[in-house]
Protein backbone atom coordinates (compact mmCIF):
# COMPACT_ATOMS: atom_id res chain seq x y z
CA UNK A 1 0.00 0.00 0.00
CA UNK A 2 2.85 2.36 0.72
CA UNK A 3 4.30 1.71 -2.19
CA UNK A 4 1.51 2.03 -4.41
CA UNK A 5 1.18 5.77 -2.33
CA UNK A 6 5.01 6.79 -3.05
CA UNK A 7 4.26 5.72 -6.45
CA UNK A 8 1.41 7.80 -7.61
CA UNK A 9 2.78 10.78 -5.49
CA UNK A 10 5.87 10.07 -7.58
CA UNK A 11 3.90 9.90 -10.95
CA UNK A 12 1.65 12.97 -10.36
CA UNK A 13 4.74 15.31 -8.70
CA UNK A 14 6.80 13.97 -12.18
CA UNK A 15 4.09 15.42 -14.66
CA UNK A 16 3.65 18.06 -12.64
CA UNK A 17 7.41 19.00 -12.99
CA UNK A 18 6.82 17.89 -16.81
CA UNK A 19 4.11 20.42 -16.93
CA UNK A 20 5.92 23.36 -15.78
CA UNK A 21 9.22 22.90 -16.79
CA UNK A 22 8.67 26.09 -18.85
CA UNK A 23 7.47 28.11 -16.02
CA UNK A 24 9.04 31.07 -14.20
CA UNK A 25 9.03 31.69 -10.70
CA UNK A 26 5.38 33.15 -10.00
CA UNK A 27 5.31 36.45 -7.65
CA UNK A 28 3.54 37.12 -5.13
CA UNK A 29 0.74 39.26 -6.34
CA UNK A 30 -0.04 40.78 -2.55
CA UNK A 31 2.16 41.37 -0.18
CA UNK A 32 3.34 38.03 2.08
CA UNK A 33 2.92 37.46 5.50
CA UNK A 34 3.96 35.76 8.77
CA UNK A 35 1.72 32.45 9.20
CA UNK A 36 1.09 31.05 12.67
CA UNK A 37 0.30 27.02 12.64
CA UNK A 38 -3.09 28.00 13.43
CA UNK A 39 -3.78 30.40 10.82
CA UNK A 40 -2.30 28.27 8.33
CA UNK A 41 -5.21 25.46 9.48
CA UNK A 42 -7.53 27.45 8.29
CA UNK A 43 -6.50 27.43 4.55
CA UNK A 44 -7.22 23.12 4.24
CA UNK A 45 -9.35 23.04 1.64
CA UNK A 46 -12.50 22.26 3.81
CA UNK A 47 -14.38 25.60 2.81
CA UNK A 48 -15.33 26.54 -0.47
CA UNK A 49 -13.82 29.52 -1.69
CA UNK A 50 -11.29 29.55 0.85
CA UNK A 51 -7.95 29.71 -0.74
CA UNK A 52 -5.45 26.28 -0.02
CA UNK A 53 -2.09 26.97 1.24
CA UNK A 54 0.49 24.77 1.96
CA UNK A 55 3.94 25.53 3.54
CA UNK A 56 7.12 23.47 2.41
CA UNK A 57 10.77 24.89 3.93
CA UNK A 58 9.16 27.29 5.92
CA UNK A 59 7.82 29.19 2.54
CA UNK A 60 3.71 29.36 2.31
CA UNK A 61 2.44 28.49 -1.29
CA UNK A 62 -1.59 29.46 -2.08
CA UNK A 63 -2.08 26.00 -3.78
CA UNK A 64 -5.75 26.45 -4.84
CA UNK A 65 -5.27 26.13 -8.72
CA UNK A 66 -4.14 22.92 -7.74
CA UNK A 67 -7.49 21.77 -6.39
CA UNK A 68 -7.91 18.39 -7.97
CA UNK A 69 -5.43 17.35 -6.16
CA UNK A 70 -4.70 19.81 -2.56
CA UNK A 71 -8.75 20.32 -2.24
CA UNK A 72 -10.99 18.53 0.18
CA UNK A 73 -11.34 14.81 -0.50
CA UNK A 74 -7.97 14.95 -3.23
CA UNK A 75 -5.19 12.74 -2.78
CA UNK A 76 -2.59 15.13 -1.61
CA UNK A 77 -5.13 16.86 1.13
CA UNK A 78 -3.60 15.76 3.85
CA UNK A 79 -0.40 18.19 2.90
CA UNK A 80 -2.68 21.52 3.14
CA UNK A 81 -3.13 23.83 5.95
CA UNK A 82 0.37 23.15 7.47
CA UNK A 83 3.73 22.71 6.70
CA UNK A 84 4.42 19.59 5.06
CA UNK A 85 8.41 19.50 4.53
CA UNK A 86 9.41 16.20 5.88
CA UNK A 87 6.21 14.45 4.00
CA UNK A 88 7.12 16.76 0.57
CA UNK A 89 11.08 15.25 1.14
CA UNK A 90 10.36 11.84 2.00
CA UNK A 91 6.98 11.43 -0.50
CA UNK A 92 5.10 10.38 1.98
CA UNK A 93 1.21 10.90 3.31
CA UNK A 94 2.14 9.40 6.85
CA UNK A 95 0.35 11.86 9.27
CA UNK A 96 3.53 11.46 11.43
CA UNK A 97 5.33 13.10 8.01
CA UNK A 98 3.16 16.14 8.02
CA UNK A 99 5.68 18.43 10.08
CA UNK A 100 8.58 20.86 9.20
CA UNK A 101 10.62 18.61 11.08
CA UNK A 102 13.47 17.56 8.44
CA UNK A 103 15.70 16.05 11.23
CA UNK A 104 16.78 12.65 10.38
CA UNK A 105 16.24 12.85 6.67
CA UNK A 106 18.95 10.92 4.44
CA UNK A 107 20.60 13.16 2.18
CA UNK A 108 19.00 11.86 -1.06
CA UNK A 109 15.37 12.88 0.73
CA UNK A 110 16.69 16.21 1.24
CA UNK A 111 17.92 16.39 -2.27
CA UNK A 112 14.41 15.46 -3.34
CA UNK A 113 12.93 17.88 -1.17
CA UNK A 114 15.14 21.17 -2.89
CA UNK A 115 14.32 19.89 -6.23
CA UNK A 116 10.38 19.49 -6.02
CA UNK A 117 10.28 22.74 -3.80
CA UNK A 118 12.27 24.66 -6.48
CA UNK A 119 10.61 22.56 -9.32
CA UNK A 120 7.57 22.21 -8.36
CA UNK A 121 6.12 24.60 -5.27
CA UNK A 122 8.49 27.55 -6.30
CA UNK A 123 7.81 27.24 -10.24
CA UNK A 124 4.28 26.85 -10.38
CA UNK A 125 2.31 28.46 -7.05
CA UNK A 126 2.62 32.34 -5.89
CA UNK A 127 4.24 32.56 -2.37
CA UNK A 128 1.84 34.60 -0.22
CA UNK A 129 3.42 34.51 3.30
CA UNK A 130 6.15 32.40 5.60
CA UNK A 131 5.55 29.91 8.99
CA UNK A 132 6.32 31.63 11.95
CA UNK A 133 8.79 28.84 13.05
CA UNK A 134 11.01 30.08 10.20
CA UNK A 135 11.63 33.55 11.24
CA UNK A 136 11.08 32.65 15.11
CA UNK A 137 12.89 29.93 17.16
CA UNK A 138 10.78 28.07 19.55
CA UNK A 139 11.10 30.49 22.35
CA UNK A 140 9.87 33.15 20.24
CA UNK A 141 13.43 35.36 19.82
CA UNK A 142 14.24 35.62 16.19
CA UNK A 143 16.22 33.38 13.86
CA UNK A 144 19.11 35.04 13.55
CA UNK A 145 19.75 33.13 10.77
CA UNK A 146 16.51 34.23 8.45
CA UNK A 147 17.59 36.86 5.82
CA UNK A 148 14.53 38.14 3.97
CA UNK A 149 16.31 38.83 1.38
CA UNK A 150 17.64 36.07 0.42
CA UNK A 151 14.31 34.28 0.99
CA UNK A 152 12.19 33.48 -2.71
CA UNK A 153 10.63 36.27 -4.36
CA UNK A 154 11.44 38.83 -1.57
CA UNK A 155 10.78 42.54 -2.69
CA UNK A 156 10.92 45.26 -0.13
CA UNK A 157 7.92 46.75 -2.24
CA UNK A 158 6.07 43.66 -1.37
CA UNK A 159 6.14 44.40 2.20
CA UNK A 160 4.95 47.95 2.37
Amino acid sequence: MATARFCVLFFILSVALAEDAKVKHKTATKPVRLFTEEELKRYDGGEEGQPIYMAVKGVVFDVTKGKEFYGKDAPYNALVGKDSTRAVAKMSLDPADLTSDTTGLTEEQLKSLDSIFEGTYKAKYPIVGYTASRIFNEDGSPNKDFKPEDQPHFQTKDEF
